[in-house]
């Protein structure tokens, strides 16, 4: 058979002539209307699943192993995305649910499962999860564990909060919030003590996939003096280093610190939307103060985080962190005029977008489209109280339960400079034919992006280096003038 005849032949043949049509109508005011009005698709969505979510808390707590009740498949998509962003391994186990669980419910899943992961790993807690499949048959996990410990097949003492986190409902941080306030609530049973008091500082970060983030909260708080345990703690976890020998459990919270965190001095979320139910919790149950700040991007917002801190544990603001805002304030004062006056479109988790817009607009940059893949009103409304507060914000948009088709939309009939966003958003941003400045989660398409903290006064110079120099590299790599900038 030659080459032609084994050539696919397509039952329709669409003209090249009806290809170019196609290609330039996607990019028109008609087509953006009719793609704005769909209802019933989603295409290329900015966020993950509730599990993801749910296993970015159960990896950070020292000895915990995730444990996803439902399909293998599902378990393979969670860790190999935890671990093309963090280039790490991803330890998790799953009970490999398949079409008789489906069928006869997967308790006896669930039973073999937590056997063997306990008889062969040793873990000092196992945070169960779920994927769509038992959400959809109604498995009672809540019975299902207390069977598992009657048997004998895992210690009774051992911790196993678990948490209902389907895919077909909320996002990744949806399952977040619900593992964190399942673990927490399963470590801090019986724990509280009147008047006891551990004196420390409960951090919060939220799913926050730079670990470069959370050791800046960390040093930040080691430089104040405010001793601190971090809920949950992933960042030696994914970035554990490499000195040849492996190791299952490399970092996380020490379960006996998030067990005492119930008798802490205050405890601070640095993000609203990814810990809502968490903080309901924290609220009634936690001693101590308890506050919810904006994720500290750019000079304002990590002012308002210093002050707070220095306000709850009586600490002045250290010379190091005045010295490092100063330097903060120069680098945006030396760069500024490579992002004033530009429009920029933004697409993230919603604690993370009033974050980037907050930077944005102390830049002097328009964020012109806002987008958010799955919010509530009440986040819009948040949004657009911050865009409306700075004359930069004017003409600015939120888009909340839109897509990343949509914002292509939104590309091609309103330019912009730039977009921010997760490496998801390079499809749009190649149509277009701008940048893509890579923050967010997950950034799989390039390397050592999660080691750079974005936030705090030392994150603000990342982020304005990140985004200037970018813009330079393209105007010196287009530009025809060999001396372009040697001469400024």
């Amino acid at each position: 058979m030659s080459a032609a005849e084994a050539a696919v032949k397509f039952v329709t043949e669409t003209p090249e002539k009806e290809i170019t049509r196609v290609k330039e109508w996607i990019n028109t005011e008609e087509y953006k209307e009719k793609n704005f009005e769909r209802t019933a698709l989603v295409v290329n969505p900015a966020h993950a699943c509730q599990p993801l979510g749910a296993q970015m808390v159960a990896t950070g707590f020292e000895g915990a192993l995730p444990f996803i009740h439902g399909s293998q498949g599902c378990a393979s998509y969670f860790r190999s995305t935890f671990s093309r962003h963090y280039r790490e391994p991803s330890a998790a186990t799953c009970d490999a649910m398949t079409e008789d669980g489906a069928v006869f419910g997967g308790q006896n899943n669930l039973f073999e499962g937590l056997e063997n992961a306990y008889a062969l790993y040793k873990p000092t807690m196992i945070p169960v999860f779920t994927t769509c499949m038992p959400e959809v048959i109604g498995d009672d996990l809540n019975a299902y564990i207390k069977n598992a410990k009657k048997k004998e097949l895992i210690p009774a003492d051992l911790p196993t909060p678990y948490a209902n986190t389907p895919s077909f409902n909320g996002t990744h941080i949806h399952g977040y919030d619900a593992m964190l306030r399942s673990i927490l609530q399963d470590l801090t049973t019986d724990k509280k003590i009147e008047d006891k008091g551990t004196g420390k500082l409960n951090i919060i970060p939220g799913f926050d996939g730079n670990v470069g983030n959370l050791r800046e909260y960390k040093r930040i708080c080691e430089l104040m003096g405010i001793p601190y345990t971090m809920l949950a703690d992933v960042s030696d976890v994914f970035d554990s280093g490499c000195d040849g020998e492996y190791k299952l459990y490399p970092g996380g919270t020490k379960i006996e610190d998030a067990a005492e965190s119930i008798n802490g001095k205050a405890t601070v979320s640095m993000m609203k939307y990814s810990t809502l139910n968490t903080m309901k919790f924290i609220n009634c149950e936690y001693s101590g103060a308890k506050e919810v700040l904006s994720m500290p991007f750019g000079v304002k917002k990590t002012d308002e985080m210093l002050l707070k801190l220095s306000e709850l544990f009586g600490k002045p603001i250290p010379e190091q962190l005045k010295k490092e805002r100063a330097l903060a304030v120069d680098a945006m004062t030396d760069a500024h005029q490579y992002l004033h006056g530009l429009k920029f479109a933004v697409v993230g988790d919603p604690d993370y977008l009033l974050g980037i817009v907050s930077f944005l607009l102390e830049m002097g940059a328009h964020p012109w489209h806002v987008l958010c893949s799955r919010a509530t009103k009440k986040f819009k409304k948040e949004m657009d109280a911050l865009l409306e507060s700075s004359p930069f914000g004017e003409g600015c948009t939120c888009y909340i339960n839109k897509d990343l088709w949509h914002m292509r939309s939104l590309l091609a009939t309103d330019p912009v400079a730039g977009i921010i966003g997760d490496t998801h958003a390079k499809f749009a941003a190649r149509d277009a034919k701008i940048p893509l400045f890579r923050i967010g989660f997950p950034i799989i398409d390039r390397v050592n992006l999660h080691r750079s903290p974005v936030v705090g006064y030392t994150g603000a110079i990342n982020m304005l280096s990140m985004i200037a120099n970018k813009f330079l590299d393209i105007k010196d790599e287009t530009c025809e003038d060999q001396w372009f900038e040697m001469m400024r």
